[in-house]
């Protein structure tokens, strides 16, 4: 090793100039070691830091990777096997930590703690010498004692010469020289070893560094031996599997985007397919964005878009940012049709099974619109509940198709049996003409003319209402009124009471035949069925010998009103023996006629209602005649306010003539 440069101690006590200049320089050397040492510290601080902090920082580590299993990802299916790769991460992590926390120690004893104790035994104990030094060589009290000694000293004089007072003076300079040359001494000294503990103090801590560091390295490797490697390199193998399942997945995303996104302009449009859209109409769940219709006021009203989707027989809507949807509307036994509202388009609205009105919503496109609406039809007809919902609803429509295609002949049974033709002899010999000749398709168009309305239900005006609290008897088209109008109701030989559900009315071009009648039905059901419209209100049928009135149940109302010398036709179907029409005759206010065909479904057959028609037909005609009326009430039993016994409004499974029926209600 090179030599040191050192300060002789000899010339202390001379404390010569050169020697001064010599001691600056040990004296910067010194200072220079001083700031170098205190940097120097704070990096292996840092460094000792650092690793405390890896301590903390693998422990909090483990923790985290056993805390993945308890986070409860919602889609964490598939994830056992990083769980049981983190659970042995984590116990690789502690052992590391174990390291960590050892090797942190050992960074403490061997590398910060000897240059603390370089700076603060050997660096501080030089700053003090040199203070104490400065006391004895600068401007000080010590240093005055000595110029002030050298003084008197000098004084003194050649020829009287005083032993005693020279004695003193060279005694005083002693102690003084003394004094500042033990100063000089210990401080060149301690300046001299500074050289030597500088090079051991820098040396020393990198030394405990290294040492350190070689130990952690030889238990790390010692502790993950062999096994470890295979470990990693199973993980490392299950990380490529997984990155080339990425890889492959982002191909088919990419290749997906692509066809997406090259479809033309017009599918972004709300309703692009208007013309001729695909329609499923066996859908039993819906979901999407719809308009809802809310009241803000008496006449004010706001559309709120909110997403909608059917869960059993129930809608459902979640606004956006909702966790979970809200129930709206019971959807069994509900109804559901087109409406016109505001002036917007492709709105429907549902009601509930008591007939009141419910939401009113409104679809983006046509194809949304029917689709809502055929989906919450399947839904009210609790489809959903059956084994095969989606095969059910298939069949159904089915049906529905096959009712609006057009047929070649009812296959109906001879009309000679039917009470309906017993209304006139040359009409009786036309029908039963009429009725043998198998219906054509094109001959439709001569009963109806195509694209005819129809109306499915007799609505009370809103008039009505009006004139009800006005007390005055009311008008409207169907010629309703209240039961107490009628007086003859109470006079009437016939009075039988039919419980029946409205179908549908529609314009018919002749009266002729009944032709025109099963068409109706045809066309009337069909109808219901293209529109999903299966909610029918139950009315009860009043038959008498003068009119034909429809009433409702609850409030006793007169719904409708026909005189029976209007009706000019009327059958059951033969096939569904519960479905019954009538044609009625009215005069117009232009001098003209207008024919209407009333469709009706019965709890009875339909056969009792025709044959009461028939009845109270007969009735009208032989009033004029005593004889004709005697012997009719002698072929017809009484009841004991003299009125006619007629048929009970039962369901009866004998579909037999009229005239056993007649028989049975002899009997009864």
């Amino acid at each position: 090793m090179p030599a040191v440069d050192k300060l002789l101690l000899e010339e202390a006590l001379q404390d010569s100039p050169q020697t001064r200049s010599l001691l600056s320089v040990f004296e910067e050397d010194a200072g220079t070691l001083t700031d170098y040492t205190n940097q120097l510290l704070q990096a292996m601080q840092r460094v000792y830091g650092a690793q405390n902090e890896m301590c903390l920082a693998t422990q909090q580590l483990s923790k985290q990777l056993l805390a993945y299993e308890k986070q409860n990802f919602a889609l964490g299916k598939g994830d056992e096997e990083v769980i049981s790769t983190l659970h042995y991460f984590s116990k690789v992590v502690d052992e590391l930590n174990v390291l960590h926390t050892e090797l942190a120690k050992q960074l403490a004893d061997t590398m910060v703690l000897p240059i603390i104790q370089f700076r603060e035994k050997d660096l501080t104990e030089v700053s003090t010498l040199k203070d104490l030094f400065g006391l004895a060589s600068n401007e000080t009290p010590l240093f005055l004692e000595h110029d002030l000694s050298m003084a008197k000293y000098s004084r003194l004089p050649k020829k009287k010469e005083n032993e005693k007072v020279k004695t003193d003076v060279v005694k005083e300079v002693a102690a003084a020289r003394r004094k500042q040359h033990l100063s000089s001494l210990q401080y060149y000294c301690a300046l001299n070893a500074l050289q030597y503990r500088k090079r051991v103090a820098m040396m020393e801590p990198m030394i405990g560094f290294a040492h350190g560091q070689i130990n952690f390295f030889k238990k790390g490797a010692e502790m993950f031996s062999q096994s470890m490697d295979s470990f990693l390199s199973s993980v490392a193998d299950m990380v490529q599997s997984i990155q080339v399942e990425l890889e492959a997945e982002a191909e088919k995303m990419r290749v997906s985007q692509q066809e997406l996104l090259s479809v033309e302009e017009s599918v972004y449009a709300p309703d692009f397919d208007v013309a001729a859209p695909q329609i499923n109409r066996n859908l039993i769940q819906k979901a999407g964005y719809l308009n809802l219709r809310n009241k803000t006021g008496l006449v004010t009203t706001t559309w709120e878009r909110l997403y909608f989707f059917t869960q059993g027989g129930n809608l459902m809507c979640q606004p956006r940012g909702a966790v979970a949807g809200g129930l709206i509307q019971d959807l069994d036994n509900c109804s559901v049709m087109a409406v016109d509202c505001e002036d917007r388009r492709y709105c429907f609205q549902i009601t509930t099974p008591n007939g009141k009105s419910g939401i009113i919503l409104q679809a983006e496109s046509r194809k949304e619109n029917e689709e809502w609406i055929c989906a919450i039809n399947n839904i009210s007809r609790q489809i959903y509940l059956t084994d095969n919902p989606e095969a059910v609803a298939i069949k159904l429509n089915q049906t529905a198709l096959q009712a609006v295609t057009p047929i070649m002949s009812f296959g109906k049974k001879p009309e000679s049996s039917c009470p309906s033709q017993n209304l006139r002899n040359a009409e009786t010999e036309d029908d039963k003409i009429v009725s043998q000749v198998a219906v054509r398709a094109d001959d439709a168009d001569e009963l109806i003319a195509p694209g005819t309305p129809i109306q499915f239900d007799i609505v009370l005006p809103a008039t009505e209402f009006l004139d009800q609290n006005r007390g005055s008897r009311r008008i409207n088209p169907f010629g309703e009124t209240e039961d107490e109008t009628f007086p003859e109701a109470e006079d009437s030989l016939l009075q039988q009471m039919f419980v029946v559900r409205f179908l549908g009315s529609m314009a018919v071009k002749t009266d002729n035949t009944t032709e025109v009648i099963y068409e109706a039905m045809r066309q009337v059901l069909a109808a219901r069925a293209i529109h999903n419209i299966f909610r029918t209100t139950e009315s009860h049928l009043m038959v008498t010998s003068q009119t034909l009135r429809l009433i409702d149940p609850q409030t006793q109302v007169t719904r409708a009103n026909f005189e029976l010398t209007s009706i000019t036709q009327f059958a059951a179907h033969q096939e569904n023996k519960r479905l019954v029409g009538f044609v009625v005759r009215t005069p117009e206010s232009t001098g003209g006629q207008s024919l209407s065909t009333y469709v009706f479904e019965s709890n009875s057959e339909g056969e009792k209602i025709c044959y009461a028609i028939n009845l109270g037909k007969e009735i009208i005609a032989v009033q004029k005649d005593p004889e004709a009326l005697a012997q009719l009430m002698l072929s017809i039993p009484l009841t004991n306010d003299g009125k006619y016994v007629l048929l009970n409004d039962q369901p009866d499974d004998n579909d037999g003539s009229p005239n056993e029926n007649r028989g049975a209600e002899s009997e009864a």
